[in-house]
Order: structure tokens, then C-alpha cells, then sequence
């Protein structure tokens, strides 16, 4: 079978490299792909939110499946224009897409299906919205409704910083029309838990638990970021949690989206809250999360393609996935200043060298016979080992044998207890 890829960081790498150990897989393109991805896929070059000339190309190469894995080509329609072009495709449709694309959505959402989340309230003038924190108090989170490369929430600790993140939203454009509504919602406590899930629209199958770093620094400290690195299994997510989860928010989730009539067929990430109250949702992504998939697809033992064509044809339920008792741990070596401004074209030296982790590139292109920097996030050093503390030291054993101007990593990843 020939697969497209849609996408060119971390995640679609990881995709890249786990459908290229199906056997019946023989041919991967991904579009644009990566310094990383050229060793499993033919890159080309068409951006991933390109609709029309993805679709153009699929019509000339027929690929037998296309895997469209970012938020913004979902968000925009991708999965919708390549089925009505009669093109297999894997991800959920616009309108179910929007669970992730309108955050203000994914609230009214929970609210009316009563599904655990924080206490929120939205707004699109700045005025009203600082009025309410001032009411409220801080620690306060304000979101950016729309999709912001997962830089639009602000957790802010002082009335001041949570003033300072709405003007900055709404009043001077931080995030361009993803900004123009926010989302001020309650502060939760508690150990943060990512869980991914295969959805068919009716079911789903969930992946192991994971945990995501999004601070741009140690101890939690610094600007949210894309993601910082990842690890799993969650230390908190027991079989007892996760059978509430199931129970009070993944099914009522699938459940809630098929009667709005946007049956959700993908991916399903649910990044959720174990609160002293119990588990709660902070937020949904349309599709695999970036860098927890690196992660968890390290640890798959079953066909991705099998599942991907059991969620198509909704025989998802059928379906025995099964994982691998290691842990994994992925740290992302980043560009000097992300997320703020960084300098790109730095030449990558001592990839040859890691011997214990599969490095997957997020920002990178190749030059000739050398791999330079072309992103924020450059690079995800992902270890398995049969526990987490062996995968975390593996993991950063082969991050200091790599080398590149600037580069910035957390050196706190999966340590953390809380």
C-alpha cells in the first residue's frame, strides 16, 4: 500500500517511521516532511495546509491512504476536500475537527453533556474579560480560542499576567484571529495526564497514558511552548482512573460529538487534570499530540495501519491493540530563544553518535550531506527501556552527544513527581 503523510515535525516522523514497519506498507510520501523523514519517506514539497495541491497531488500518485496529522490542515477542511475528491483519508472532518480548533466550542461542549472540565467563561471584548478576572482572582488560565501552535494559554498566577495575556489576545492581535476570542477559565491543581485514543466514530481504543512538559524550562518555569518532551506511562494514571475516565468523559466525549452530529473519526488527544475532585479535561487535540506521540507510538506493538483501516471502516471495537510494557521518554532539543524568536540554519553534528534512543526530527532540513535547523523545536530523543528511569537516562545519555548551536533543553523531563 502507498500512504501519504501529512505533516512535517516530530509526530509525523514518529508516524512515518511506525507505518514503515507494516509489511504492507511500500511506499510513504510526506508532504513537506523533514531532515528525518527523507530516511523512511519521499518528502515533497507542499505545505501541510496546502488543501488543494495535496489533494492535486493525491488525484496524479493515488496513494491508498492519506494521514493528515496536524491541527491546522484538520481544522481547515483537508480530511473533507480528499473524500470528496473520492480519496481515502484518516482524520476527523472540519466539523468534528472543531473540538480542537474553537476552544470556546469543546466548553460548551462539556457543559452541556456534563463532562468534567474547569468553571470558564468566554469573551471578546478585553474589557469585560479583565472585569471577570478582577472578580475572580488569580491563578486564573486564559486561553486563545483558536489554534496558536500551542502557545495560547497563559496559566497566569497574578491578576496582572492574566490582564497582560487578554490585551496582548484580543487587543494587540498576539495571535492573530485565534486570539480574538478567549477562554478565562477556573485554575486547576493536580498531576497533568495526556491520553490519546482511536476513535471510529463510535467507539475508542486508548493509547497508554503520557505527560507532557510545556513550559520552556525546568521546574515548570518560562513560556508555554509546543511541548518540551514527554514520557510514558503517566505515574498517576492508575487502571481505577482510567476506568473513570472511560465512564465520565472518553465515551461521553465520542458519544456527545456523534449526537451533535459531527462523529469524530481519528485521533482523539484528551489532555485532562487529576484533581482532587477528580479527573477533569483541560483541553482537547483533533489529533495525535506532539511530543507525546513520539512517545507512545515507541511503545505500539500492533500494525498502525490495521488501525488506522479498522477506525476508517468503524470496526474499531474488533480491534486487540496491544502495547509494550516499556516506558518511553522523549526529550526535544530546541533552538536557542523558542518560543520566542530563535535563528535557523544551525548545522546538527553527532547524530551518528546516539546508540540507545531513535532520534525524530521535528525542525530540520537536510543540506547536502548535513542536517541544519529549520525550527523551533528541532529534535525528539526518544528512549524504551523496561522502566521509566532507565528510559529517561538513556534518553538524555544521547541528547549529550548531540550538538548544535544554541540548542536548549529541559533537563528535568519525566523527573518530576507532580
Amino acid at each position: 500500500m502507498k500512504v501519504l503523510v501529512i505533516g512535517g515535525g516530530g509526530r509525523e516522523h514518529a508516524i512515518c517511521v511506525t507505518l514503515a514497519k507494516s509489511p504492507k506498507v511500500d511506499k510513504i510520501w510526506c508532504a513537506p516532511g523533514n531532515g528525518g523523514i527523507a530516511s523512511v519517506a519521499e518528502c515533497v514539497n507542499i505545505k501541510a495546509t496546502d488543501i488543494d495541491g495535496v489533494v492535486a497531488f493525491a488525484k496524479e500518485h493515488k496513494p491508498d491512504l492519506v494521514m493528515v496529522a496536524p491541527d491546522d490542515p484538520l481544522a481547515l477542511g483537508m480530511v473533507d476536500a480528499l473524500e470528496a475528491a473520492g480519496i481515502r483519508a484518516f482524520g476527523p472532518r472540519k466539523n468534528a475537527a472543531v473540538i480542537e480548533g474553537s476552544k470556546s466550542f469543546a466548553k460548551d461542549l462539556m457543559k452541556k453533556y456534563n463532562i468534567p472540565t474547569a468553571q470558564y467563561a468566554v469573551f471578546e471584548d478585553s474589557a469585560a474579560a479583565i472585569d471577570y478576572i478582577r472578580q475572580q482572582g488569580a491563578p486564573i488560565v486564559v486561553k486563545a480560542d483558536g489554534l496558536a501552535l500551542g502557545k495560547g494559554v497563559t496559566v497566569a498566577m497574578t491578576e496582572d499576567e492574566a490582564i497582560a495575556a487578554v490585551k496582548d489576545a484580543i487587543d494587540g492581535g498576539a495571535f492573530g484571529g485565534a486570539g480574538a476570542r478567549v477562554v478565562i477559565e477556573e485554575y486547576l491543581t493536580g498531576p497533568e495526564v495526556s491520553v490519546l485514543a482511536f476513535v471510529d466514530g463510535k467507539h475508542l481504543k486508548t493509547m497508554p497514558s503520557a505527560q507532557d512538559h510545556k513550559r520552556a524550562y525546568n521546574d515548570d518555569k518560562g513560556p508555554n511552548t509546543g511541548g518540551m518532551g514527554a514520557f510514558s506511562p503517566s505515574r498517576f494514571y492508575t487502571d481505577e482512573i482510567a476506568a473513570q475516565c472511560v465512564e465520565t468523559i472518553f465515551q461521553p466525549t465520542v458519544d456527545a460529538m456523534a449526537a451533535e452530529g459531527r462523529p469524530f473519526k481519528g485521533v482523539l488527544y484528551f489532555g485532562l487534570m487529576l484533581t482532587p475532585k477528580g479527573p477533569k479535561v483541560i483541553e482537547y487535540n483533533a489529533r495525535f499530540g506532539d511530543p507525546e506521540t513520539q512517545a507512545v507510538l515507541s511503545r505500539l506493538d500492533t500494525d498502525l495501519l490495521d488501525i488506522f483501516d479498522a477506525v476508517l471502516e468503524e470496526r474499531l471495537e474488533q480491534m486487540d491493540i496491544r502495547w509494550k510494557s516499556d516506558a518511553a521518554c522523549c526529550v526535544v532539543m530546541a533552538s536557542g530563544g523558542y518560543p520566542k524568536a530563535y535563528e535557523k540554519g544551525k548545522v546538527i553534528t553527532g547524530l551518528d553518535d546516539v546508540t540507545d534512543s531513535f532520534v525524530f526530527h521535528a525542525g530540520t532540513q537536510k543540506q547536502g550531506d548535513e542536517i541544519v535547523t529549520s525550527g523551533g523545536r528541532v529534535l525528539g530523543v526518544t528512549a524504551t527501556a523496561p522502566t521509566l528511569e532507565q528510559a529517561i537516562a538513556k534518553a538524555y545519555a544521547d541528547v549529550n552527544k548531540i550538538h548544535f548551536e544554541g540548542a536548549h533543553f529541559r533537563t528535568d523531563i519525566g523527573i518530576k513527581k507532580g
